[in-house]
């Protein structure tokens, strides 16, 4: 198939554009400026329009404001678009849900496998152990631009979906307070290289279960990308999320 990646000289970009040709696709890159990167050409965003023609699928990992764009043009192309682009407000999500009503768009906030299986456990967890507090930690390299996660909001609307309420989010704590049980406490570390790390703890009736996935490359989140790419090719018009490609 012939495979579009946008955001191709990013970090996890990269690893897309490096899997797809592992795989035998036809990848064509795009980013701010052109370039070439694993014997794949990358072409400047401007032409993005022109790319997109004749293309089976498009895969982006970019920036909100930038994705915007990126999901319009690919409706108006007709070409299926997955997207891993996280930190979007809620004019963006109804951007991307506009296209969605002309292609197949696949929005997910983590394309690792082993985290789709994280979010059934939490579900799990939390329905089975109802009054347990229950805290997220995630960390990630220090050049994310997004905190919390989009994995970790993920998670959280997991919890909340879990306990039939929305519980209060309490972004690290300072001062003298005492921990009220409408609350779930989110902790966020940004450092060094660390791709990608998310652990719930679930604590109540004198013990802990602490739930954790960690990302030991980003050739995971890549594998999955194109998994959905593969899958969402030739799909109606719609919404999907990755866990309808598993």
């Amino acid at each position: 198939m012939r495979l579009v990646v946008i955001g191709a000289t990013g970090r996890t970009g990269g690893e897309i554009v490096a899997e797809a040709s592992d795989r035998g696709h036809d990848v064509v890159g795009v980013a701010t400026e052109a370039a070439t990167i694993e014997s794949v050409d990358v072409h400047p965003s401007d032409d993005l329009a022109e790319v997109l023609e004749g293309a089976d699928a498009a895969i982006d990992f970019t920036v909100p404001d930038a994705s915007r764009e990126h999901a319009a043009l690919a409706a108006e192309a007709g070409v299926p678009y997955v997207v891993g682009t996280t930190g979007f407000d809620e004019q963006g999500m109804s951007t991307l849900r506009e296209a969605s009503e002309s292609v197949p768009v696949l929005k997910a906030s983590n394309f690792a496998r082993g985290v789709q299986a994280l979010l059934q456990v939490v579900e799990a967890g939390v329905e089975a152990l109802p009054g347990y507090d229950v805290e997220l930690t995630e960390t990630h390299h220090n050049g994310k631009r997004d905190a919390p996660s989009g994995t970790a909001n993920t998670i959280l609307d997991v919890v909340d979906e879990a306990r039939e309420e929305s519980l209060d989010r309490t972004h690290g704590r300072e001062g003298e307070h005492l921990r009220d049980e409408s609350e779930v406490g989110v902790h966020v570390r940004r450092a060094g290289n660390v791709r990608g790390e998310h652990e719930v703890m679930l604590a109540g009736n004198d013990e802990v279960v602490t739930l954790t996935h960690r990302a030991e490359s980003r050739r995971v989140f890549a594998a999955g990308a194109v998994d959905a790419a593969e899958w969402l090719a030739g799909r109606e018009a719609g919404w999907y999320d990755f866990a309808d490609a598993l």
